[in-house]
């Protein structure tokens, strides 16, 4: 296996893991969830996938633009010698990145907080701000997604 393979094959697990994990937890767990569990449960529940998912999403982070990178200078030699969807990929991979640390130390933090203090008002204002930032960046890795796969298509 060449390292652009290898990194290739830990670049796709990487983005599967962080997008899958996005869209099922937006998509499935959050609205069953919001059903059938009262605030003080449903934030705590919260809290704890969090802290199984965010590991994984801090190795994605690592991983992503490491074997990103990796491939356009084996592949390409330069940033200026890649093809447009390579930079489309890699802006909207920073934009989701910001996303994603914005949550982990704003709004993750505060609910981590409101939930030791059970305090389910700002808990739920909270979790309100990580489903709206889980859900735009659901959106824009599922965009992410088209690009890298069709995007020399087009």
């Amino acid at each position: 296996m060449t390292i652009n393979s290898f990194s290739l094959v830990l670049h796709l697990l990487s983005a599967v893991v962080w997008v899958g994990g996005m869209f099922f937890a937006y998509m499935f767990l959050r609205p069953v969830a919001a059903e059938q569990l009262e605030p003080p449960v449903r934030l705590q529940l919260w809290v704890g996938v969090f802290k199984k998912f965010f590991p994984f999403v801090w190795l994605a982070l690592l991983f992503l633009p490491l074997t990103g990178y990796m491939m356009i200078f084996g592949i390409w030699g330069s940033m200026a010698g890649t093809p447009l969807y390579i930079h489309i990929m890699n802006g909207l991979g920073i934009v989701m990145i910001l996303i994603y640390l914005h949550v982990y130390f704003a709004p993750f933090k505060r609910l981590k907080e409101a939930v030791i203090k059970q305090d389910w008002p700002e808990g739920g204002r909270n979790l309100n701000i990580i489903r709206k930032m889980v859900g735009l960046n659901t959106a824009i890795g599922l965009i992410v997604i088209i690009v890298a796969s069709a995007g020399r298509m087009f």
